[in-house]
């Protein structure tokens, strides 16, 4: 009989798909993503992807917020909701969550001994095509009534563009991954873009006018009827609020008011994307308005604008989140002296993060999260300085150090933010002892468990 994996082996096996030596800005190309093999694995598990509806949403910013909300959303409504998502901030089973729940590590074991062979079957599979399947598979095996599935890179060659969803949705586009989708956003939504479906609806957040024309013109190709939040649906923010952001929506000359309790006007955008996406799934699951309120009022999205006593975790990790964050620390935050713990990857527009960050910042302190492709804290420090910050920097590579030396740095009226990287805010969480994959209890009432 053979001896069973642990769980850090079986994480090590999925790791070991991962090619160490092709170059980062070459595992987008045509060559090496392709949907040829995701779709082949697919088809010898079965297509489990086709058990279950599917809402399928790209984006450069909000994906994650948008997926959430609509999977929070669905399960206040009483149905069982996979949500695939990625990177993880805590612990690697976040990717794929049910009703909010990590899968035991047994049960995870389990899964990918199962589906090794499988993985194996197929030449040149790549990691995140073997991290997809698992997710499919394992929806399917729970039988899931309904999965929200975030996509990883692009989406025109991203290994989840296996699916045939109910509605696509495309939220905020901005630069991101430049040398991978392009350097203009009309290229970029041209890769975002590319999860439109034949003849399946679209809902795309407002975009600058070369991305909507791109993705319009994407849309009437394909015959897919695009929903354009901003002109479909209209929305207006509330001014942000410690306790929420609230938004008045219109749409068909309805008009309703709703609250998440994701801070910032950023969130306004997702929260009516999440709308407009949610009444094309209408047809197909009963959503009653009490869940709609219930699901948006209480959305489980860890280390986005996350408020913790006096630190706020944010993941931005562009030049447009960071802006968000920026706007959101002032408008909730006036005359607080604000000390920024920051580490970033390599591959970001680190220099445009500072730009928007370090005029609010009083203090910098640079960190390091445990990651290969993390930047050096020296090269962050240099950046800061070409910006002209006239703050204080100090480096402390170990998040934990750094959040204790923030503390130390901050004024009895300041307040801590730590941003960059999702890993560094991922790591932060770990140090407050925060609970994995879990923001906030929602009340029982939207605790509600499928009972079909």
């Amino acid at each position: 009989m053979t001896e069973r994996m642990t769980y850090n082996e079986a994480i090590d096996a999925l790791y070991g798909f991962i090619n160490y030596e092709l170059k980062r800005q070459d595992r987008y190309s045509p060559e090496v993503m392709t949907l040829e093999r995701p779709a082949k694995l697919m088809e010898l598990l079965g297509n489990p992807e086709e058990q279950y509806p599917i809402i399928h949403v790209t984006g450069t910013k909000g994906k994650g917020s948008v997926g959430a909300m609509c999977a929070s959303v669905l399960r206040a409504a009483g149905y069982k909701v996979g949500m695939y998502s990625s990177p993880h901030l805590q612990d690697f089973r976040e990717r794929f969550q049910i009703n909010g729940n990590l899968m035991a590590k047994d049960q995870f074991v389990q899964l990918v001994e199962d589906l090794l062979p499988y993985f194996h079957a197929v030449e040149g599979i790549t990691w995140f095509e073997v991290i997809t399947a698992l997710a499919f598979e394992h929806f399917a095996r729970e039988k899931v009534d309904v999965a929200v599935i975030e996509v990883g890179l692009g989406g025109r060659l991203d290994a989840t563009n296996v699916v045939t969803p109910l509605v696509s949705v495309i939220t905020s586009l901005s630069f991101d991954h430049t040398y991978l989708l392009g350097n203009t956003l009309s290229l970029i939504a041209a890769e975002k873009g590319g999860i439109i479906k034949p003849g399946i609806p679209v809902v795309s957040a407002p975009q600058v006018d070369e991305a909507r024309e791109t993705l319009e013109k994407i849309a009437e190709e394909r015959n897919a009827p695009l929903t354009l939040v901003g002109r479909d649906w209209t929305f207006e923010p509330a001014p942000p609020s410690i306790s929420g952001q609230t938004v008045t929506v219109s749409h068909h000359q309805k008009t309703n008011t709703y609250t998440t309790n994701l801070n910032g006007e950023h969130q306004a955008i997702n929260m009516t994307v999440a709308l407009a996406a949610l009444e094309h799934v209408k047809p197909v699951l009963q959503i009653p308005d009490v869940a709609v309120r219930d699901g948006l009022r209480y959305v489980n999205w860890p280390g986005r604008f996350e408020v913790v006593g006096d630190i706020v975790l944010d993941a931005a990790h562009n030049r447009a989140s960071a802006r968000w964050l920026r706007e959101t620390l002032t408008a909730l935050y006036p005359n607080r002296e604000l000390v920024m713990v920051f580490g970033a990857k390599a591959d970001k527009d680190i220099t445009g993060m500072l730009e928007e960050l370090l005029p609010v910042t009083d203090s910098l302190i640079i960190t390091q999260a445990v990651d290969s492709r993390a930047e050096s804290p020296d090269a962050i420090a240099e950046l800061a300085q070409q910006t002209g910050f006239k703050g204080i920097i100090d480096i402390i590579p170990p998040v934990g150090d750094a959040l204790e030396h923030a503390r130390q740095l901050m004024p009895d009226n300041g307040l801590i933010f730590v941003t960059g990287s999702l890993y560094v805010v991922g790591e932060a969480r770990t140090v407050l002892q925060l609970p994995v994959g879990h923001l906030m209890p929602p009340p029982s009432s939207v605790l509600k468990q499928a009972n079909r």
